[in-house]
């Protein structure tokens, strides 16, 4: 297979390992990031654009990472300027349904192919190449992408058409949710009983209960730092996506309400299991 020039907009906390996780098996890779300063040690083995028509005219396969509606429909929005025929965007964004709808539908009408592939993992998995990709697309698309999906994560689930990954997204972090909310609640009750943090975690980890959310989580809790792998402003952003998409359940009021109050208390920037500070107040 002929090796495609890459792009990749988006150096934040996930893009970036992802986009060295290309950049180290070789291909040939660009990057742009509206932050220039995060795109410098791409320098030495990449090009870095400081304007993205120009990527996006250097590369027939381009990868954005952003935030949220607003920044990727930005991206997107100056993507669509340029002639963009025949090129492959796969957007890892967590988005809603609607703008991925919206996306994959535009980037067509120019001739153009689209993915929606968000991730299930956060910094650590991003950094090792472990990722769980969730693909929405056409096969032959799909196919397009794998050697580059193949060095980013250990698993591709191609769902079905375009917003099938994003579904797949939303309904996953719906449920790490729940498990994130449920393993705070339970340590400070260990704790109010009397039961030493790092045993109880211990019996969590190691029974039935135990899971890799909860084993991830875990040096946090018992170190009392919340450094953010995965921030809970952007766990709540996907609450919030999820219920807008049709979580209505006996959870989603109390997941909604919690994430908001303690987003409200100042705890957003701090990792989603710093939510038990919340809790605790």
């Amino acid at each position: 297979m002929e090796t495609e020039n890459i792009g990749f907009i988006g150096l934040g906390n996930m893009g970036h390992p992802m986009a060295k996780n290309l950049e180290k098996a070789g291909f040939p890779l660009s990057v742009y990031n509206r932050s220039p300063e995060k795109s410098e040690d791409f320098k030495e083995k990449s090009i870095v654009y400081n304007q993205m028509p120009d990527l996006i005219s250097n590369s027939s396969i381009v990868f954005t990472m952003l935030t949220d509606d607003h920044a990727v429909r930005a991206v997107y929005e100056e993507i669509l300027k340029s002639d963009i025929r025949g090129k492959l965007f796969i957007d890892m964004s967590t988005i809603s349904p609607q703008a991925t709808a919206e996306l994959s539908g535009a980037v067509k009408i120019k001739e153009a192919s689209f993915i929606d592939a968000p991730v299930a993992g956060s910094t650590g998995p991003a950094a090792e190449g472990t990722l769980i990709i969730m693909a929405g697309g056409e096969e032959k698309d799909l196919q397009r992408a794998m050697p580059y999906f193949e060095k980013l994560g250990k698993a591709v689930k191609h769902l079905g058409e375009n917003g099938k990954g994003i579904a797949g997204k939303l309904s996953i972090n719906y449920f790490l949710s729940t498990i994130y909310q449920g393993l705070a609640e339970t340590v400070l009750l260990a704790d109010k009983l009397g039961i030493e943090r790092t045993s109880m975690l211990e019996i969590i980890n190691e029974s039935a209960s135990g899971s890799g959310a909860t084993k991830v989580k875990t040096p946090m809790l018992i170190n009392n730092q919340y450094d953010p792998a995965f921030a809970l402003d952007l766990m709540l952003k996907d609450i919030l996506l999820a219920k807008n998409a049709g979580a209505d359940f006996p959870l989603s009021k109390v997941l909604n309400e919690t994430y908001q109050a303690a987003h409200d208390n100042g705890f957003g920037k701090d990792d989603v299991i710093g939510i038990i500070n919340y809790l605790k107040k």
